[in-house]
């Protein structure tokens, strides 16, 4: 690794970071810039989830110690996104570099749609009847939440939100507590996975990390409305940027 990727990868990262606190889908930065400094597509997959480990693991230290942490609900939703991580995994790491950037590059651009139009918090989030049926329905679709994360992971936090909205009605800032601890759990199996199939590119990954823990530190202290609006400015520029250079270099 070259000083000037060094740099860059580390900057990157704080961006992420940053963005993932305050706005969310910093993995669709994250992502192509790998991939732009040459991994390919499954080593930029794994790499990633190195950065996502850390920076979950601050996060959640920080909803628990605020009192936002409701262990029994998000475990319950933890094991089954577990288990689809592994699927989705073991998918990435199988498709060619062309597939998977085509693939990508038409999930930044639908998840840059959610970003903008914030369906989710359009929808009701009153109180719900916690019943058997529902949990089995959260279980469901937390499988193929982990399916796509262990696939992609870019864009998974918006999609964990409009689900929790809608089936469990619970606030967003619990909604937050959980995705993030499901997240780290599937993260890690998904990590695994890339480890044992040696898709991992250790240097970029733990310099992503350091970036990523940094961003999401500065992220929590920058907590004005007009600091979202603009990171979300950025984001969809960066995001079209890139999506479009990954689909027609994919051609």
């Amino acid at each position: 690794m070259t000083l000037l990727s060094f740099i860059a990868i580390l900057l990157v990262g704080v961006g992420a970071g940053f963005i993932n606190v305050i706005a969310g889908g910093g993995s669709l930065l994250t992502m192509p810039m790998l991939i732009f400094f040459g991994l390919s597509s499954a080593v930029a997959n794994g790499t990633n989830r190195i950065a996502l480990m850390a920076q979950n693991i601050v996060a959640i230290a920080s909803f628990r110690k605020h009192g936002y942490f409701d262990w029994k609900f998000s475990t319950m939703l933890a094991i089954p996104a577990l288990i689809g991580s592994i699927v989705g995994a073991n998918f990435a790491i199988s498709l060619s570099d062309e597939i998977f950037n085509r693939i990508l590059s038409m999930v930044m651009l639908l998840v840059l749609a959610i970003i903008i139009w914030k369906p989710h918090k359009k929808l009701s989030n009153g109180p719900t009847e916690d019943t058997l049926s529902r949990k089995i329905g959260l279980i469901v679709i937390f499988f193929f939440v982990g399916v796509y994360g262990g696939f992609i992971q870019a864009g998974v936090g918006f999609i964990i939100i409009a689900s929790l909205t809608v089936v469990s009605g619970l606030s967003l800032v619990k909604i937050n507590s959980i995705k993030v601890f499901v997240v780290a759990i599937y993260t890690l199996s998904a990590l695994i996975v890339f480890i044992i199939n040696d898709q991992i590119d250790w240097g970029y990954g733990i310099t992503l990390a350091i970036g990523t823990s940094i961003g999401a530190f500065l992220g929590s202290k920058f907590a004005v409305q007009r600091g979202e609006k603009w990171v979300q400015r950025i984001l969809i520029v960066s995001v079209i940027i890139m999506a479009g250079k990954l689909f027609y270099s994919s051609l």
